[in-house]
């Protein structure tokens, strides 16, 4: 709901904008040499008409989430398929309260599966016996029932479900004069709307899947940018990173820069900079820690880490470290936004899901860093990098470009 929401804005921002380019010309058309005033007034009203807008949708989404946090705008699901599949889409469901979806019941197909925390309405037969529309009949017949029973609003197919053809259509029929919603649960995980397009073949409805653009045009863009900005931002902070790094020095004995292998794009290493935040001895003293680690996984995270220095803490609170990352984007090295760049053991214990991290080049921000960053377990993390990879636009990075300020004023999960 949360992509639906950004892409609404979008949607506004957009219109908002071709509807002025549009009426200028018409006006400059039509009046040619008016007043520059009249122009620059116009300009400003709609400026202003279009931040209004944008404001009251953000606050009504906001007003939104919070009600259907407290069960309130919700869509009450009645879920069909087998037990493992609906527990599956229980657990997608749950994994974000923006929607309006919760399931209160559940259709089973099947004699064997079972579901959790939600009351299992009735059972539906596998084989459809030798009268195929009997067999439809009953089965649609029994899934009117659970609506009944339930009050559901709408029916979640869930994946793999025998409603297919002639029997989904039956079924979506009688939804239909229920005033009930019919919804189906593709399993793409994580795929953002914009990927999405409905096509027509002959008699059939595709969902048609937009490849993500690895290269191209739009990654030359990103690529182009990144080095720009890196390269303005390094001008315009040098002095803040001046002094951090003279302030890095005199803390503790060691360099000023960290240097540590990382790996990306391809799985090619290159040598990623930090201003230092531990004692030099950290990396010798890493071993004797592995018993302390908070997080799951193959990341190396622990809160209160004994190696890191005053100043360092101090760094890491504002990831201010990570400044002299500017110099790995100029480089190419890595992009300002992106998945987390890992380390070389962490890759080696990538599993083939995991391994698609470094189809793209790795950032200093991504979903990781405004999502939490050391308070989410490995699993999230590697979920929100293949979100990324999946659904990267340039728009989005620059999303995550502006909600990275706020995550690093606010130093969630930052230790």
């Amino acid at each position: 709901m949360a992509v639906v929401s950004g892409s609404i804005a979008r949607l506004v921002a957009i219109g908002t904008v071709w509807g002025l380019g549009l009426q200028l010309l018409i006006d400059l058309l039509v009046r040619p040499g008016g007043d520059p005033m009249r122009y620059a007034w116009f300009v400003a009203a709609s400026v202003s008409i279009l931040t209004t807008t944008l404001i009251v949708r953000r606050v009504a989404w906001r007003r939104l989430r919070v009600m259907r946090q407290h069960g309130l705008a919700v869509c009450r699901t009645l879920a069909v398929g087998s037990g493992a599949q609906i527990n599956a889409v229980m657990d997608r469901f749950a994994a974000d309260t923006e929607h309006p979806y919760v399931v209160v019941g559940a259709c089973v197909e099947g004699e064997n599966g079972l579901v959790e925390d939600v009351p299992q309405v009735e059972r539906l037969p596998l084989a459809a016996g030798s009268d195929k529309q009997a067999g439809d009949d009953l089965v649609v017949g029994r899934v009117l029932a659970a609506v009944e029973q339930v009050g559901a609003t709408a029916v979640c197919i869930a994946p793999g479900s025998q409603f297919t053809g002639d029997r989904l259509r039956a079924l979506s029929w009688a939804l239909n004069e229920r005033g009930v919603a019919l919804v189906t649960d593709l399993g793409t995980n994580d795929v953002s709307p914009h990927r999405l397009w409905l096509r027509r073949a002959g008699a059939s409805t595709l969902l048609h899947l937009r490849p993500v653009p690895f290269r191209g045009p739009r990654r030359a863009l990103k690529s182009a940018f990144d080095r720009v900005a890196a390269a303005l931002l390094v001008v315009l902070l040098a002095p803040v990173m001046l002094t951090l790094a003279a302030a890095v020095k005199g803390s503790s004995p060691g360099p000023a820069i960290y240097r540590q292998t990382r790996i990306g794009r391809g799985g090619k290493p290159f040598t990623m900079l930090k201003f230092r935040s531990m004692h030099v001895d950290a990396d010798v003293r890493r071993e004797a820690l592995l018993d302390s680690v908070q997080v799951d996984g193959p990341m190396f995270k622990m809160y209160d880490d004994p190696r890191i220095t005053r100043i360092g803490r101090m760094l890491r609170r504002y990831s201010l470290d990570e400044l002299p990352q500017l110099f790995n984007v100029i480089r190419g090295d890595m992009s300002l936004v992106g998945p987390r760049p890992p380390l070389p053991e962490e890759v080696a214990s990538y599993s083939q899901v995991e391994s698609h991290r470094l189809l793209v080049t790795p950032g200093m921000t991504g979903l990781w860093q405004v999502s939490g960053r050391s308070n989410l377990t490995w699993e999230e993390t590697v979920r929100l990098d293949l979100s990324y990879v999946d659904n990267w636009t340039l728009g989005g990075d620059m999303r995550l470009l502006g909600r990275t300020a706020g995550a690093v004023i606010r130093s969630t999960g930052a230790y």
